[in-house]
């Protein structure tokens, strides 16, 4: 289809409604006009009207119609990227509004990676929960493009790791927190355990729980090989599971790189150790990241303030820069 002509350098936003964005929604799960009528609740006609409105206002084609279903173009996938967001929000006012007219402070969603999943969340958390009991806070852990993406979405609030990708970028603050070098952990009682010291080539023969191969943490794991002149283990499991990983570490002779605060209570009750080698594996800083000129809830800021407050006592900041940019 080819662009549409029109008024576009005259398109006011306030034009499109929440139906409008609705059937985009419903158009890009469906892929096909008839079934995202049906998933609307309307006629085929109707939705073939709406769509052709949105392509008249913005002067661009929004799908590609071809003979197995509608497809979005890059116009688009823009639309739909911002709807998505749009009607989150909307859907996020509401509860604040019902939350704040019940007497309550609403919810908080915060992504974390695994780090400070480990000590620096569950601690803020728990201090807003002290004051806030009412505050339902969500918490989800991943790795950092993953959540930074979902809050772009506007489906979390804040999250704690690293800007991995520049796209987007310019539409996030962050805020540096620590950075993160990693360890060989292995079992408590493993044979390399209690050794003074311990090489890089005896740690291939063992097997390794790695992080998936689209990780960060894994390249740079297989290029600490490479660069010792090594080969890579080849007995390994993958998984992003931080409770997994320290399961089979427990129960097998598996060794896996992690930061060592991240498994401290289990190294100090002796049921896991860290081995003494600079592994040379580390990652960016991690920090806050939220969304620039984004007003948070009374919930979320709670939330942030708390975030705050104990990484000064972790990580020893003496004065936080909320206002950094990405």
């Amino acid at each position: 289809m080819g662009k549409l002509t029109g008024n576009a350098h005259w398109f006011n936003p306030s034009r499109l409604k929440t139906r409008h964005l609705l059937l985009l929604m419903h158009l890009e799960e469906q892929g096909s006009v008839l079934r995202a009528a049906e998933a609307a609740r309307m006629t085929q006609p109707a939705a073939s009207k709406l769509l052709a409105e949105m392509e008249g206002l913005l002067g661009v084609p929004l799908f590609e119609r071809h003979a197995r279903g509608v497809e979005p173009t890059w116009y688009g996938q823009v639309l739909i990227r911002r709807a998505r967001t749009a009607l989150l929000e909307i859907g996020r006012a509401q509860e604040e509004i019902a939350a704040l007219r019940d007497g309550r402070m609403g919810q908080a969603s915060i992504g974390t990676v695994v780090n400070p999943g480990t000590n620096l969340v569950p601690q803020a958390v728990a201090a807003v929960k002290r004051e806030h009991p009412d505050i339902l806070v969500r918490i989800e852990m991943d790795y950092s493009r993953p959540l930074v993406a979902k809050l772009l979405d506007g489906q979390l609030d804040l999250v704690i790791g690293r800007i991995m990708d520049p796209e987007g970028g310019a539409d996030l603050l962050f805020e540096p927190l620590s950075d993160e070098p990693h360890s060989v952990i292995v079992r408590a009682g493993h044979s390399l355990d209690g050794r003074a010291q311990v090489g890089h080539g005896e740690l291939a023969p063992y097997g390794w729980i790695l992080p998936p191969p689209d990780s960060v943490l894994r390249t740079r794991l297989e290029t600490m090989f490479l660069e010792h002149g090594l080969l890579g283990p080849r007995n390994t499991i993958e998984t992003s599971s931080l409770s997994v990983t320290i399961n089979l570490l427990r129960v097998s002779d598996l060794v896996t790189a992690l930061p060592a605060e991240s498994v401290a209570p289990y190294v100090q009750a002796r049921q896991l150790a860290v081995l003494p080698l600079d592994l040379g594996v580390g990652m960016e800083s991690f920090g806050i990241v939220r969304r620039r000129s984004h007003l948070l809830s009374p919930a979320a800021q709670k939330m942030l303030d708390s975030l705050r407050t104990v990484a000064r006592r972790l990580y020893g900041f003496a004065d936080m820069a909320p206002e950094s940019s990405a």
